[in-house]
């Protein structure tokens, strides 16, 4: 019963979308969108056919004809996309994902609150696996914000500013959220991962907008909270896809960890699917801060980037403008 609702959510957030689409796109779906859309329906038809290539690596697979789809749809309506406009800035956001997501991957060693199943063998094949999906977190979650915010869902708010006294309190806080985890009782730690899903945007994002970076915070300032509010419904949709095309997966995840396990929704508990929101936030201001890392490593001012991200206000703004 509850599958059943999860099945009847994705596919209603899935059409909500489409309809939205079709009322707001200026020229036709690209050819690479139409590889996109063909590629998910072959890969459900295949997967349902028990084609086992399909079925082990249909989690990678399926993120990957989407992500073409929505950019093209996002192409369509606005004009420009990140992959269209910027294909080695998105090339480098997806080799990025990867060692995001394996931060997260390092907290759950000790937290302990999914496993993997059905993981391809031997090892080359296995890491083909992971970094092949890892590398979709991150497009996957900008390319959906992007299609959210050209929609036009969300109005100008007035600015908001924020005193350097609770910058530094939400950097503490942050940290805090983080450390927790770490040092509390395994047992007890087990029942922290929402610390980690809400800690890096405390302590992140208040260091971006100090270094006069892209950041929430310089949004808000700015008048610009589309992006907040797109990358929120983002992590929604994204997660409702996730855990509805990793439910089906011959190679997929199991949450284990120790509340709320009987009130699954595909494989994960209800209440866990809130975490998706935060996520977003966390991919956004994780990819800015290790960007901005490697900009300085190459000695480049990444002040003096032009970025391409999710949500912009204009298709590529200067950072700290």
């Amino acid at each position: 019963m509850l599958n059943r609702i999860g099945i009847g959510i994705t596919f209603l957030q899935s059409a909500i979308l489409v309809v939205a689409f079709f009322g707001k796109r200026r020229r036709p779906l690209g050819l690479y969108g139409w590889i996109g859309l063909i590629g998910l329906l072959a890969a459900e038809g295949l997967l349902f056919g028990g084609v086992r290539p399909v079925a082990v690596y249909f989690t990678p697979m399926v993120w990957t004809f989407y992500i073409l789809l929505v950019d093209a749809a996002v192409l369509a309506i606005r004009g420009h996309s990140l992959l269209h406009d910027h294909p080695r800035q998105f090339a480098g956001m997806a080799l990025l994902s990867v060692p995001l997501w394996l931060i997260f991957e390092g907290y759950n060693l000790r937290l302990e609150n999914w496993i993997y199943s059905g993981v391809p063998q031997p090892w080359a094949l296995a890491l083909l696996g992971y970094g092949w999906a890892f590398s979709t977190i991150t497009p996957g979650i900008f390319e959906t914000a992007d299609l959210v915010e050209s929609l036009g869902w969300f109005g100008r708010p007035r600015s908001l500013r924020f005193s350097r006294r609770t910058r530094w309190l939400a950097v503490w806080f942050g940290a805090i959220c983080l450390a927790l985890p770490l040092v509390a009782p395994r047992a007890a730690a087990r029942r922290l991962f929402v610390l980690v899903w809400i800690g890096f945007i405390f302590l992140l994002d208040p260091v971006n907008h100090r270094l006069r970076l892209p950041s929430l915070l310089g949004d808000f300032e700015q008048g610009h909270g589309s992006r907040f509010s797109s990358l929120l419904v983002s992590g929604f949709v994204c997660g409702w896809f996730w855990e509805f095309w990793n439910y089906r997966a011959a190679a997929k995840w199991h949450y284990i960890f120790p509340m709320f396990q009987q009130f699954k929704i595909f494989e994960m508990p209800i209440p866990g699917y809130l975490g998706f929101l935060p996520f977003a936030l966390e991919c956004f201001v994780m990819y800015v801060t290790a960007s901005a890392i490697l900009l300085k490593l190459a000695r480049l001012e990444p002040q003096k980037i032009r970025w391409a991200l999710p949500a912009n206000p204009d298709s590529a703004v200067r950072a700290g403008s």
